[in-house]
């Protein structure tokens, strides 16, 4: 006898057939809805992984989380990790100051002067010139 790892209840069922009909899922969403329905219909935890190009253990997983949150485990966690120091303002307003004249005395802005000047004028509690380099960067 067959193991049953997954067991959705009838508006479970009825709200991801749904949404997969809708086809504006991301990739991660559609994947773990489709494997929910096909482990409910009585498929392999293997056969469903081949079949969604996934790991045995990704189909494994979001059965059991599945199990626990119930249809919360569409949608990715929060991450833990470091939180944003300088967000998009910040940034924009020392990319504009990059961007204006340089300072008396010198012919053009240097990263470490920039850093310097931002902390000056209050844009960040601590700027390094790495880090004023990648802010740079990521603007066009």
């Amino acid at each position: 006898m067959k193991k049953q790892h997954v067991s959705l209840t009838a508006a479970d069922k009825d709200y991801l057939e749904e949404l997969l009909k809708k086809g504006s899922l991301t990739a991660k969403m559609f994947k773990r809805a489709t494997a929910l329905l096909e482990v409910n219909r009585g498929k392999t935890l293997g056969a469903v992984a081949q079949t969604l190009g996934v790991s045995y253990q990704s189909v494994s997983n979001w059965c059991l989380a599945y199990n626990t949150q119930g249809l919360l485990m569409l949608k990715d966690q929060p991450r833990s990790g470091r939180p944003i120091k300088i967000e998009g303002l910040q940034r924009a307003k020392i990319t504009a100051l990059a961007c204006s004249d340089a300072p008396k005395g010198h012919s053009r802005w240097t990263l470490r002067l920039l850093a310097d000047r931002a902390v000056e004028l209050g844009y960040c509690q601590h700027l390094s010139h790495d880090y004023a380099a990648k802010i740079l960067k990521k603007m066009n």
